[in-house]
């Protein structure tokens, strides 16, 4: 009876191990992927150019501005080229209601890319808008 005792707690901590094993291994595994970063070329490989656009703000003067558009995936991007209509109107009517101040500093920067994230993002349906990259930007 004392050898069937122990051999039962010895089973016991076997399978515990084997468990934690496990356990720690799926954590690691996805833990890992959530914080890993795509590679430039990841970056470059699901991303849009939007070329040029220059239009008016709503004081009178007038923006240049160029964006590549990075998605989370090939098929969003596949979707993105399809709607580059909509996206450069999202974009236009943007600018159109911004004043040369809304472009100071790199907040101002940031807060555009942002808008036209979540605007962009209303019109995808097979994926989404990862980010927004200002290219090029002249304003006068």
């Amino acid at each position: 009876m004392n050898r069937l005792v122990k051999t039962m707690i010895m089973v016991l901590v076997v399978i515990a191990l084997i468990g934690a094993v496990a356990l720690f291994v799926v954590m690691k595994l996805t833990g890992h992927e959530e914080n890993k970063k795509p590679s430039a070329d990841e970056i470059v490989e699901s991303s849009v150019d939007i070329p040029e656009i220059m239009t008016n703000l709503v004081d009178g003067s007038f923006i240049k501005v160029s964006f590549k558009i990075q998605t989370n995936s090939e098929d969003a991007k596949a979707e993105a080229e399809k709607r580059d209509f909509q996206i450069k109107n999202i974009i236009i009517e943007e600018l159109s209601e911004m004043k040369p101040q809304d472009f100071k500093g790199k907040q101002g920067m940031i807060n555009l890319e942002n808008r036209l994230k979540q605007q962009i993002n209303q019109v995808m349906q097979e994926g989404k808008v990862e980010q927004v990259y200002i290219t090029s930007f002249i304003l006068q």
